[in-house]
């Protein structure tokens, strides 16, 4: 198992130098009154201070929802943020190599990109479950980081936990475990493995179950080393006020009959899809979606365009040939669907 050495060692030279943007009212400890330090407007808009770069106040009001401290939690401008800061803190330009599992969110190659960081894929199987044997084989002495998303973006899934213990305890280096999806899932988060594991860092949002995606809001968890790395690395006001004013509103509200409908619905239209001859294949989800193999994805994508119904296309995908992917609405926007559906499989009849 790693422990803050290891993970001191994984970390850019050049990071590791780092003397990070700072403000006075960082620096400053006591009571904060007369605001002379930032070159702010002094007239009061609501808007005319810079947000707290640390965000203490909605990190204080997270910590007891997730049962981690505030020095375990991360704010990103969406777990794009956090993402990219991976590849920013951990791996140098030009050398160094991320793997991960294929199909998935298609932001980590992306952000590896931007940085000039190597990809390293590893196909999923074709009930998309994990070869764990072929993603430790893939590391190499750069790889600097695994990620992997759980349940899965496209298909849906959820890896073991017990999969992923392992491969905290064979790789010596980062994994980054994707939640986005987790508040629908019914396998328990790894979010209580950050005591046991250093070199793990899990994301969570607020764009999904808790339906902020215009806020653009990403959570990151670690142990606090590695979260004083992203904090020293992010830009200095990365989480606007309004945001953290939002955020901190939206957090008062449970989300449990939410999450619970959109389950409910999810397992209605698994039953509803059964009876249509153009889909060939319900992927088993774990998410607030669906992935569903048809007879022609370009086709049916076409006529539910047609019908004003936008869905996902990822046949192109590797892995996913002729797969939609099929978020779960509210039940009259899967009503709409369903008829469309019908009205698809009725011309394709007579089409025959």
């Amino acid at each position: 198992m790693m422990n803050a050495a290891d993970i001191e060692a994984l970390v850019r030279p050049n990071i590791q130098q780092l003397c990070p943007y700072s403000t006075a009212r960082d620096e400053f400890s006591g009571r904060l009154g007369v605001f002379l330090d930032a070159n702010e407007s002094p007239y009061p808009t609501g808007w005319n201070r810079y947000p707290d770069p640390r965000q203490k106040e909605l990190k204080a009001r997270i910590a007891p929802i997730k049962g981690v401290n505030a020095e375990n939690i991360f704010l990103g401008n969406g777990s794009d943020e956090a993402i990219d800061l991976v590849f920013r803190v951990f791996c140098t330009p030009g050398e160094d190599n991320v793997v991960a599992m294929s199909p998935s969110y298609g932001m980590y190659e992306v952000a590896a990109d931007i940085n000039d960081v190597k990809v390293k894929h590893v196909q999923l199987r074709d009930d998309f479950s994990l070869p764990v044997e072929e993603l430790l084989a893939a590391c190499d002495g750069h790889t600097k980081a695994i990620f992997l998303c759980s349940p899965n973006n496209p298909s849906g899934n959820a890896i073991p936990n017990e999969t992923v213990f392992e491969i905290l305890d064979r790789f010596h280096g980062i994994v980054v475990v994707d939640e986005a999806y987790i508040d629908f899932c019914s396998v328990p988060s790894l979010l209580p493995a950050i005591w046991r594991f250093p070199n793990l860092i899990v994301l969570q949002t607020f764009s999904k179950a808790r339906g902020m995606a215009a806020l653009r809001l990403g959570m990151a968890f670690s142990q606090p080393y590695i979260i004083r790395l992203m904090s020293m690395v992010k830009y200095p006001y990365n989480i606007n006020e309004s945001t953290q004013r939002l955020a901190l509103k939206a957090l008062e509200k449970p989300i449990d009959r939410e999450v619970a409908e959109i389950v409910a619905q999810r397992i209605r239209l698994v039953h509803k899809f059964l009876k249509f001859t153009c889909i060939r294949r319900i992927f088993p989800s774990e998410a607030n979606f669906l992935l569903v193999k048809v007879d022609d994805a370009d086709a049916l994508y076409s006529h539910l365009i047609s019908d004003g119904i936008i869905v996902r296309n990822r046949t192109k995908v590797p892995g996913c040939k002729d797969c939609l992917r099929i978020t779960v609405g509210l039940p009259e926007e899967n009503d709409k669907l369903l008829l469309s559906l019908e009205r698809y499989e009725k011309e394709s009849h007579i089409r025959r």
